[in-house]
């Protein structure tokens, strides 16, 4: 065991949780090894410090099956990417809103990109259309992050779940 306690005395919490009141630093260290357990010093600012009777090892498994569960509950939200041209028939625009209401059903990002190929860019008023009535037909599972954004000859837009 190695104690980096300075002060003579310390304020003694027992392993039950109860207040031991203030004791030497001498009697503390006896007490810990009568119960086979650890002097573990938890508020070092105070004076005197304060210190806990406790099993370390225990504590510290403890603590790593709590980091464990913390981490099992938070999920890594993924940025899903759908595909469209601006003369995408209605088919697969009805096939693809479908994929994008899932993918924000199931809690996804979803980043739609329409592509203009060759001089489709010229008119790029109708890949803006096709990007309002997707928002609005979606407007009931996902909204709108970032609003529409022409960069090259891509125009996309990000959506968030509700």
């Amino acid at each position: 065991m190695n104690f980096q306690i300075r002060t003579a005395q310390v304020r003694l919490i027992s392993d039950e949780g109860k207040q031991l009141g203030i004791v030497s630093r001498d009697q503390a260290l006896r007490l810990a090894q009568e119960k086979m357990l650890d002097l573990v010093e938890i508020v070092p600012t105070v004076n005197p410090p304060i210190c806990r009777l406790m099993d370390y090892r225990k504590f510290l498994y403890e603590q790593k099956k709590k980091e464990k569960q913390l981490r099992k509950k938070q999920r890594a939200t993924v940025q899903k990417e759908i595909r469209l041209t601006p003369e995408t028939s209605e088919h697969d625009y009805q096939f693809k809103k479908q994929h994008i209401e899932e993918f924000l059903k199931e809690g996804h990002r979803v980043k739609v990109t329409i592509f203009y190929k060759g001089r489709e860019i010229l008119h790029k008023e109708r890949g803006y259309q096709l990007l309002e009535r997707l928002v609005k037909d979606l407007s009931g599972v996902g909204k709108v992050e970032r609003p529409a954004r022409l960069e090259g000859p891509r125009l996309s837009v990000n959506l968030i779940p509700l």
